[in-house]
């Protein structure tokens, strides 16, 4: 933890003004150059909070740029991620970034300096652009330093007007306030005007003070332009220590080039080449200000990883029934003994059995309540800081409300477990909105995506446990209702495997199952066994990736004859992957057979609509016979 106390900064002289003036005029200038080469870019948007940057760095933000991982470290994360001129101007007037590169390589296929910032540059913490998600991300970064770190970190989010339409920047008001994070503070540069024109309360800075304080927020209205007004805002978000701040900044699009000063029309466009010259001439010409931040106070995070601490895990014999999500649970429970482990919940811990974590690490446990997009947000967050997060929530709000969440955090390629449960048809009574049918499709869709559907509860926990330890966004389906454990407790599932059933040399056909379809196989080729026809079961309880190699094999094997049934749509799911899996010149003829839920459900027992979709082991004992016969 820190043993070094945060400094105030100290009066603001004529000095200290000259030079952040100097400061604001240079991030213009090079905002300018650098969009205006590149021919694209949002300059307007860059230009209009240059003050509001320039304050910040010479006064406030304590970062040590040669060391961007040190612990102590604060975050300045860019929600308005299209005012990347602005922000990679800031990091050439700290001398990470050179002139050349900022200025000839921006936004050029092959450079760092992209249109978004990602983070393929150190400094940045998370991908943004997609609007709404910096200050739900940094609600994530803030629980971890408050809460987990308990370090002295402050994380500053520079905000546009426009995304205050979002309501995830309310979600994220909402949960900072309630977990009391007076370090976090939000700078909303109210520049009036949108991509399409004026926003939609335009400068009316009362109505979003109100807003904000409505929300549990301290509001700060000030001049977006009078560093003074910035410099005093900042002083006092950081002095408060137990409730988050937002300071609405009045300020002016395209500030510092009359031409085109609260101007609608500019918005995203590169000034030409004519107006450039004469903009970057009227503000003084290139400038080389450099600047050198406060490094932040010193300390260690509060909690130390441990990715070899004694995990006890839970442990099932064959023939008992229980349900995955209670597999889950007890697992990620077990998985408590690893200090780095955190889980975060929507309101549904009881039913996904994530709680069960809160048993045994309360501490390390945060409720988001039926707030799904900050629900990501914040294990994304945390991801940020090192901590190894589990998300967990019923898979149909999983994944669908926070998607582009998920696919952020894809491109930002942190490290994130998601547990989506009550999946499927096999939810029974619920009904269609909850069930969950796309969810394997758009999972698989992510970048950097694992996607996992377990059949029974020892598999269940060797996945949750790998989960710990996997790259990149890692999804496990579970499902609702309680089936046989079919799996000794010492059974290896790794990422990318499979398992075979039933297999043998007078094999003639092969059904393809996970989850819950994986006993409907099982079920089916007992019957089939009975008829005289032998089946080979494959449990695909990793769906990405997928294993190739043993459905080659078993096609070769079974004359390309497969029946796949999965309780999913048929677009993007289990069927897809394994005919992507396949296409190739090493694959057979291909006899295939996909039983997917084709048309709407209703509400019925899990039994009744398996059976009404078409995926019971009876359609697919039928499917097999004639594929078979053929």
């Amino acid at each position: 933890m820190s043993n070094q106390p945060i400094q105030t900064p100290g009066p603001l002289d004529a000095a200290a003004t000259e030079l952040i003036q100097s400061l604001a005029t240079q991030l213009r200038v090079d905002s300018i150059r650098c969009s205006t080469q590149a021919g694209s870019g949002h300059p307007t948007s860059s230009l209009s909070a240059a003050e509001l940057m320039a304050v910040l760095l010479q006064r406030h933000l304590r970062y040590d740029w040669d060391h961007p991982a040190e612990a102590t470290n604060d975050h300045l994360i860019f929600s308005k991620g299209h005012a990347s001129p602005l922000l990679y101007s800031i990091y050439r007037a700290v001398g990470v970034v050179g002139e050349d590169e900022l200025i000839h390589t921006y936004r050029q296929f092959g450079s760092r300096l992209e249109g978004h910032p990602t983070p393929l540059l150190p400094w940045v913490d998370v991908a943004t652009g997609s609007l709404g998600q910096g200050l739900p991300d940094a609600v994530g970064v803030g629980l971890a330093g408050k809460y987990l770190d308990k370090l002295p970190f402050h994380t500053w989010v520079l905000c546009g007007d426009s995304e205050m339409a979002e309501g995830s920047m309310w979600e994220a008001m909402d949960k900072a306030a309630f977990y009391k994070l007076g370090n976090l503070t939000a700078m909303v540069d109210v520049n009036r005007l949108g991509q399409d024109g004026p926003t939609e309360l335009q400068w009316d800075l009362d109505r979003y003070a109100r807003r904000v304080e409505a929300f549990g927020a301290q509001a700060l209205v000030i001049d977006g332009h009078d560093v003074k007004a910035i410099d005093d805002a900042l002083t006092e978000a950081r002095s408060n220590p137990a409730q988050p701040t937002v300071i609405l900044a009045k300020t002016i699009k395209g500030k510092g080039v009359p031409e085109i000063e609260n101007k609608n029309g500019w918005h995203g466009k590169a000034l030409p080449q004519d107006m450039a010259e004469r903009a970057v001439a009227s503000l003084g010409g290139p400038t080389n200000v450099r600047i050198t931040t406060a490094m932040p106070a010193t300390g260690t995070p509060a909690i130390t990883a441990n990715a070899h601490a004694d995990v006890v895990m839970p442990r099932w014999e064959k023939g008992e029934k229980v349900a995955t999500r209670a597999a889950f649970g007890a697992t990620v429970a077990a998985l408590a003994a690893r200090p780095e482990i955190v889980v975060l919940d929507g309101e549904v811990g009881n039913s996904t059995h994530a709680a069960e974590f809160k048993d045994v690490a309360p501490e390390r446990y945060f409720e988001m309540y039926i707030a799904e997009q900050q629900l990501i947000a914040a294990a994304v967050g945390m991801s940020v800081r090192g901590y190894v997060a589990f998300a967990a929530s019923f898979a149909a709000f999983l994944i669908s409300r926070p998607f582009d969440f998920i696919r952020m955090a894809g491109v930002s390629e942190v490290d994130l477990r998601l547990v989506g449960t009550h999946a499927g048809v096999e939810i029974g009574q619920d009904g269609p909105s909850q069930m969950a049918l796309e969810d394997i499709a758009a999972m698989r869709a992510i970048h950097t995506s694992t996607v996992l559907y377990p059949a029974d509860a020892p598999a269940t926990a060797q996945l949750v446990l790998g989960m710990a330890d996997t790259k990149g966004i890692t999804y496990l389906r579970a499902t609702r209702g309680a089936y046989p454990v079919i799996y000794a407790p010492e059974e290896k599932f790794p990422v990318g495997g499979c398992k075979v059933h039933h297999s043998g040399p007078e094999d003639v056909i092969t059904l393809i199952g996970a989850g819950v379809t994986l006993h409907e196989c099982l079920a089916a080729a007992s019957k089939l066994s009975d008829g005289g026809i032998n089946a080979r079961v494959i449990d695909l309880y990793s769906i990405k990736p997928v294993d190739g190699e043993t459905l080659r094999q078993a096609c070769r094997a079974t004359g390309g004859r497969l029946v796949v049934a999965e309780d999913h749509y048929p677009q993007g799911g289990i069927g897809a992957a394994v005919l992507e899996a396949l296409a190739g010149p090493d694959t057979p003829e291909l006899h295939i057979k996909l039983l997917a839920v084709r048309g709407l459900p209703g509400s019925g027992t899990p039994s009744e609509l398996l059976d009404a979709a078409g995926i019971s082991a009876r359609h697919i004992t039928a499917a097999a016979r004639e594929l078979v016969k053929e």
